[in-house]
């Protein structure tokens, strides 16, 4: 499978969808911290993270769109299909947690949205673990080195040490 929105030979879309993922989970520590009883502008903090959260999922699940179109149909397509899913399930419940809050005076959670929440993050760690198969599965290139070694002869620096050693 060969993605069509790539960047410096890296599929993108798998790089999107840690951006929501992540700021849906700093959400949900945020309400879980207001619920706790912590400064009531986490309430606020944590409403506005999670819009900011459905920006880059809205992102996320375009750029899953176009690759999607790329897929053979097989088992990789029912993987990749369930990996786009379990992300749009977890922004869809994050969208009816948004809106339920949008209209309180401090856009604070509840116990039962911070439940909800919960549950969006579990499904979403579900997709998380689809879009590390699909990356292990197909974002290897030939005679790339899969270790940190790989990152030090990007960078100029070998084994042996640096590409260009100083002039003493």
């Amino acid at each position: 499978m060969e993605s069509r929105l790539r960047v410096q030979g890296h599929p993108i879309q798998p790089m999107l969808v840690t951006v929501p993922f992540g700021l849906f989970v700093c959400a949900t520590v945020f309400d879980l911290t207001d619920l706790l009883g912590g400064p009531g502008i986490l309430g606020e903090v944590g409403y506005w993270t999670v819009v900011a959260a459905l920006v880059s999922a809205a992102l996320a699940v375009a750029a899953g769109m176009v690759d999607l179109w790329d897929v053979p149909a097989d088992r990789t397509r029912r993987t990749v299909v369930m990996f786009n899913l379990a992300n749009a399930v977890m922004a869809v419940l994050f969208v009816f947690v948004c809106l339920a809050r949008a209209g309180g005076p401090d856009r604070g959670a509840s116990g039962g949205l911070l439940a909800v929440e919960l549950l969006g993050l579990a499904i979403g760690a579900v997709g998380v673990r689809l879009g590390a198969v699909l990356v292990q599965r197909f974002d290897r290139h030939p005679g790339e080195a899969p270790t940190f070694d790989a990152l030090g002869s990007a960078a100029g620096v070998g084994v042996e040490g640096p590409a260009h050693p100083t002039r003493s």
